[in-house]
């Protein structure tokens, strides 16, 4: 008697957890998003009929819709309520992600003592250190609250279970990766654990009215580690960055359902902890009675927030055939493009063949084309040993034709140094209105702004020479 042959019904299928693309047969690379490690089997699907059900809750004109239950609540941390948009929502879902050793852990047990109250419970929930080593970082930072409640945890069941015996407001957990459900095969981290993990917990925080706010990894290029689906489920994304040589960190806000994604919060990283910086400014400053050649102030916006940063640039006699060139918080080409145009058309001629070193202070990071300006004035100082004069800002974008462009928030940045007692500023046309008792000069392209350098023996010697020839 021949076998029966097996039915397509009871053939394996294969299935992409990423796009959703299907095949029958495995794969170990999805063809249509390139993604590894992602075509899973599943079993056939039966077709069914959704039939009509009994709704939740009646549907209501918009203007019924009682809106004071999704009040935001403060954190506590008035910089993070900065980015947030005034505080954490009810049922709110927030994914904080950032680098190792960036300070996530340490920002949300700050902010999970300052959120616990007698009315509102904190839970916070570890899956990646014991309970005695998040007790050792809160003695430290002073994070010792009575209704702040700890849970070390990796398992998804037990962190529901805590769920229900504490009854919180605001649930922290510390890694939405180290978490994983045992109905769910694969290990902590994947991408199948992590969507299940988050919904869980994302279906909780509607269920309850309970903020949650969830730490995750980032991969090696910066991005969010997991599938793309955890940025589209979760309410607020927001990125913790910095370097962690130096002092300053930045929470900006990558998707907000609650508020704009303008805001950034500033932060300083220090051994008691970390804390708020209402005006950061001070980091990115050197105070000096006198000043110093190759160093030149300007104004950055980050997000809609104002900062006054200085940019500093060394030049050296270049002891080989190919001269160096070292920037440190700025982009290296742009640099260059700045190097060319004092060239070509700011006849300087003494930057081609020296070792050219520029920097910002304080580790912040200049990638806006506002502080070409300011970096080519550091620049044209540095190579003709000449100091710019005392208190001046300079802002604006420098074209390769030398032309000086204007930027977006000339009024605010104007405004910000002002605050800060800088009297003189270098500003493209049209800067709008000015704050009393403070000198702007317009300048068009790279050779008024060069006049405000004087001139010194080491500019005008190639001068002379090309003349001469």
């Amino acid at each position: 008697m021949a076998a029966r042959t097996k039915s397509s019904k009871d053939r394996p299928s294969y299935r992409c957890t990423e796009c959703g693309w299907q095949t029958a047969k495995w794969l170990g690379r999805c063809p249509e998003c390139q993604a590894w490690g992602t075509v899973e089997e599943y079993g056939a699907p039966a077709v069914r009929t959704t039939t009509p059900g009994r709704v939740t809750s009646s549907a209501l004109p918009i203007g019924q819709v009682d809106g004071r239950s999704a009040t935001a609540r403060t954190t506590g941390v008035a910089e993070l309520d900065r980015v947030l948009g005034g505080g954490l929502v009810p049922g709110a879902v927030v994914l904080l992600a950032g680098e190792p050793g960036v300070g996530k852990s340490t920002l949300l047990l700050d902010v999970a003592a300052k959120a616990a109250t007698d009315d509102h419970r904190t839970l916070y929930v570890t899956g990646e250190e014991s309970a005695s080593q998040v007790r050792l970082r809160a003695d430290r930072i002073n994070a010792i609250a009575d209704h702040l409640y700890l849970a070390a945890e990796t398992d998804l069941a037990a962190v529901l279970g805590h769920l229900d015996a504490v009854k919180p407001s605001l649930l922290i957990l510390d890694s939405v990766q180290t978490v994983a459900s045992p109905e769910i095969d694969g290990a902590p981290g994947g991408m199948a654990q992590v969507r299940e993990v988050a919904g869980a917990l994302i279906r909780a925080s509607k269920e309850r009215g309970m903020s949650t706010l969830l730490v995750g990894h980032v991969t090696k290029d910066g991005a969010i580690a997991g599938p793309r689906l955890l940025e589209h489920l979760v309410d607020v994304v927001l990125h913790f960055e910095g370097d962690r040589h130096a002092r300053l960190r930045l929470v900006r806000g990558v998707k907000n359902r609650y508020g704009t994604t303008d805001e950034v919060g500033c932060f300083e990283l220090h051994d008691e902890g970390i804390t708020g910086l209402a005006d950061p400014s001070g980091l990115f400053l050197t105070r000096r009675d006198e000043p110093v050649p190759g160093t030149c102030l300007t104004v950055t916006l980050e997000g809609r927030r104002p900062l006054v940063a200085e940019v500093q640039a060394l030049t050296v006699d270049s002891q080989i055939p190919s001269p160096r060139r070292t920037t440190s918080g700025l982009e290296t080409s742009r640099v260059s493009m700045m190097l060319a145009v004092l060239e070509q058309r700011g006849r300087i001629t003494a930057l081609g063949k020296r070792d050219i070193y520029s920097a910002t202070v304080g580790g912040v990071k200049l990638s806006e084309p506002a502080a070409d300006l300011a970096v080519a004035l550091a620049l044209a100082s540095a190579a003709s040993d000449t100091p710019l004069p005392k208190n001046l800002v300079a802002i604006g974008e420098v074209g390769l034709a030398g032309e000086v462009r204007r930027v977006t928030g000339v009024q605010r940045r104007l405004a910000e140094a002002h605050r800060l007692g800088f009297t003189h500023a270098l500003v493209p046309a049209d800067p709008g209105k000015v704050p009393p008792g403070m000198k702007v000069t317009e300048v068009a392209d790279m050779g008024d702004a060069l006049r405000v350098l004087p001139r010194s023996r080491r500019q005008e010697a190639p001068r002379q020479d090309q003349d001469r020839r």
